[in-house]
């Protein structure tokens, strides 16, 4: 039996039905993302899990117990929101305390628990400070510790990251990590952000307009994807899509398909080398790889990564072909 299960699970609003019979296993200690558009329903998911938002029909079940109409604070769940929700007139120990006292832990087993979650998180030396006092990283990090001392059975993470500047969401991105490999704790984590999925998921789900497309690891998504929307937005940039009868070159493929192309299985040369004809739009050198966006002649705009640097410059004439090892998703 799966640890966490959704059988049929659904959500709507009015007339609409924003979550459309979900069906999901997540086992025990599995780190588990929930990515896809801007209006997916992946946060309403969430929060019909966390019993924030009601459940309309399925079953929600918990380590053999159905938790479909217990009341959050029943669900021995925990939830980081996107906005931190810290009381800003209480220190980081009591925000960190403050579901423990409210169940009237004993003082000294508070102190332990939280004294473990501060040292875990590198907040020990700031327990006594307010969250103005705090940078947004710290306050994110409060936000987790005050999960981590209730021990729940699953953490729900609802995009923690996205009021973070770049730099301090990798490095949160990368506690994150290590704070679910130093606990084993079964976590689910929603963000639009596909390389924060890719990066910290054991597995993926990939949602739109309320449903699943796929589910897998990040690199079954990656080589495998199930259809073109998940071929398109998992992977940065995003997978070329090109019309069959474009690239003869590429056998097996119905005349009227389509082929799927990452950007580092885009080929392109000099011209007068053979292949399909475009032009370089622009030039991005990232230093560790550039990135070249070219228009093919009379066809679309797409996207070739490659590992060096190059001479090539914007506005130049050259020919796009696939690498002889490309993996091509066909349609």
């Amino acid at each position: 039996m799966s640890y966490l299960q959704l059988k049929g699970v659904e959500k709507v609003f009015g007339d609409v039905r924003v979550i459309k019979g979900v069906d999901l296993k997540i086992e025990k200690g599995e780190f588990v993302v929930f990515v896809g558009p801007s209006g997916c329903g992946k946060s309403t998911l969430l929060r019909m899990i966390a019993g924030l938002t009601e459940i309309d029909a399925g079953s929600l079940e918990l380590d053999g117990r159905d938790i479909t109409r217990l009341p959050s604070s029943k669900r021995d769940l925990a939830m980081v929101f996107q906005s931190y929700a810290l009381f800003p007139h209480m220190s980081v120990f009591d925000n960190m305390s403050f579901a423990l006292r409210l169940a009237n832990v004993d003082k000294a087993v508070i102190q332990q628990k939280v004294g473990r979650a501060a040292e875990i998180l590198n907040l020990t030396q700031y327990l006594k400070r307010t969250p103005r006092e705090l940078s947004g990283g710290q306050r994110q990090r409060v936000a987790i510790g005050r999960a981590i001392v209730r021990a729940p059975k699953v953490f729900l993470f609802d995009e923690p990251l996205s009021n973070l500047d770049a730099a301090l969401r990798g490095q949160t991105r990368i506690e994150i990590h290590n704070l679910h490999r130093d606990l084993g704790a079964t976590s689910i984590y929603v963000t639009h952000d596909q390389v924060e999925a890719m990066t910290l998921a054991d597995r993926i789900v990939v949602l739109r307009d309320g449903q699943i497309e796929q589910v897998g690891t990040p690199l079954d998504l990656y080589d495998r994807p199930a259809n073109q929307f998940v071929a398109q937005f998992i992977g940065s940039p995003q997978m070329n899509v090109i019309a069959a009868r474009q690239l003869p070159t590429v056998s097996g493929v119905p005349a009227d398909g389509f082929i799927g192309l990452r950007p580092e299985s885009v080929s392109l040369q000099p011209a007068g080398q053979g292949g399909l004809p475009g032009t370089i739009d622009l030039v991005e050198s990232l230093g560790a790889e550039t990135l070249l966006y070219v228009t093919i002649d009379g066809g679309p705009q797409i996207t070739a990564r490659q590992a060096t640097r190059t001479t090539l410059r914007n506005g130049a004439k050259v020919y796009i072909s696939a690498r002889k090892e490309a993996e091509c998703a066909a349609t």
